[in-house]
């Protein structure tokens, strides 16, 4: 009788205990990684750890591992470049006022001295307009605290808490009466597109100043430039003076207004370029007679759009030459929208590909030269500071605000200072050209 080799019998048992034998096995090795990787791939984490427990044991005062921590942050991304920053929590709220064009508040802007806490006027559409406040009120008290008894920065404070529901605040009239009235804060638009005016009736030209580009300055600029054609204007004087940036897709946005067609501008990073290019759609401007005043402080985003209306021949340039920041910045949130990092990732290249980036060696141009230029003295440019930034009264107000300028024999809303840059911008406007350069005065 033959006999064939019999199959291998299997126990359960036994495969459970090779099972936890294998499980045992892996749980050791992952260990070991566990413990390795660290020293081996995150060593400057380790001695992060190490140098942060040191200075917590070891020196003079007590120290707080947050502070600690943001402190390490803002080293490590503030030593990469002049442009890229680190926001911590206390950051995080301005950095987005600035992005959003947004902020929280009743909507006031207060009359020379500020510490007097007198209305020049309320925003449209605020709480503090919906609210009855006019020109000349006095805020005196403000959730029963005497206003005048406040440290700087205290009542802005108090108008600023949106999630608390209105304040009570008593207001004295310029008819020296006193009545009380309850303003709850909102989530306001910061104007970034100020002063719109007419600068010359009779030719027509309107004016203009973009402080900043927000998520909102293009919309702000449509309804100014809608606000300059219906008084009549039929030329445009746009000032980027002093405007640092911001959001790039506000610039590209305005600029497609003049520009019907072709690209208004690239950015060119370790992984990808992007291309704005110009829809004729969009180009609601086109052929509009339009000067740009630009300066030293314009930078980023307002020299892409100076650039762009420049190479397309959609406008003159007229000022000195911009500060030449060519570089894209993106913006990321840590740790439960705690933190926030802006990061350079790429540069700008205006439509004919000019990098105006000033710390790239072999540049094509270090910023944008005007096409009239004309250097101011020191103290012109700080009064042009000064107006540009303050705030436009509403036309519906004008009256009013004019009235009580009578009343106490004085002029309360800001006026424009005495402008060269204009002066040559109307001059241009007018087919007289001053000439391609003017040699600054002395100071």
């Amino acid at each position: 009788m033959s006999s064939e080799p019999a199959e291998p019998t299997t126990s359960p048992l036994r495969d459970w205990a090779h099972l936890l034998a294998g499980l045992a096995l892996g749980l050791s090795v992952g260990l070991v990684v566990w413990r390795v990787q660290p020293l081996r791939d995150d060593a400057d984490l380790e001695r992060y750890r190490e140098v942060r427990d040191w200075v917590r044991e070891q020196y003079v005062r007590d120290t707080d591992d947050g502070q600690l921590l943001e402190q390490a942050l803002h080293g490590l991304v503030e030593s990469l470049d002049p442009y890229s920053r680190f926001y911590g929590a206390s950051e995080v709220a301005q950095l987005r006022r600035e992005t959003s064009g947004q902020y929280t508040g009743i909507g006031v802007v207060f009359a020379p001295p500020v510490s007097e806490a007198r209305v020049l006027f309320t925003l449209p559409d605020s709480p503090a307009r919906k609210a009855g406040v006019r020109v000349g009120d006095q805020l005196v008290r403000v959730a029963g605290r005497a206003v005048g008894e406040m440290a700087p920065g205290e009542l802005r404070a108090l108008l600023s808490k949106r999630d608390e529901g209105p304040v009570e605040v008593a207001l004295l009239g310029r008819d020296q009466l006193e009545r009380v009235a309850r303003i709850g804060s909102e989530a306001l638009v910061d104007p970034s597109v100020r002063h719109a005016r007419i600068v010359d009736a009779k030719l027509g030209v309107g004016y203009l100043a973009i402080l900043s580009f927000s998520q909102e300055t293009d919309a702000e600029f449509d309804a100014a430039v809608e606000g300059l054609r219906a008084k009549g204007a039929k030329a445009l004087v746009i000032d980027l003076r002093g405007n640092l940036g911001g959001v790039l897709r506000s610039a590209v946005r305005v600029a497609n207004r003049f520009i019907p067609a072709g690209t208004i501008v690239s950015h060119e990073g370790r992984t990808e370029t992007q291309r704005y290019n110009a829809e004729p759609s969009r180009a609601t401007l086109a052929g509009l007679p339009v000067v740009v005043l630009i300066d030293g402080e314009s930078a980023s985003a307002s020299e892409v759009l100076a650039a762009a209306l420049q190479e397309h021949r959609a406008a003159a340039l007229v000022g000195t030459t911009s500060f030449g920041k060519g570089m894209v910045q993106q913006v990321r949130t840590f740790g439960a929208d705690e933190m926030v990092v802006k990061l350079i990732t790429s540069y700008y290249y205006t439509p004919s590909h000019r990098n105006l980036e000033r710390t790239v060696e072999g540049a094509w141009s270090v910023g944008v030269t005007p096409d009239v230029e004309l250097t101011l003295s020191e103290a012109e440019q700080q009064a042009l500071r000064a107006w540009r930034v303050s705030y436009s009264p509403p036309d519906e107000l004008l009256g009013q605000i004019e009235e009580w300028e009578r009343e106490t024999g004085r002029k309360l809303a800001p006026q424009p200072p005495h402008d060269p840059h204009l002066e040559l911008a109307l001059e241009l406007l007018r087919g007289r050209r001053p000439g391609p350069y003017r040699a600054a005065s002395a100071p």
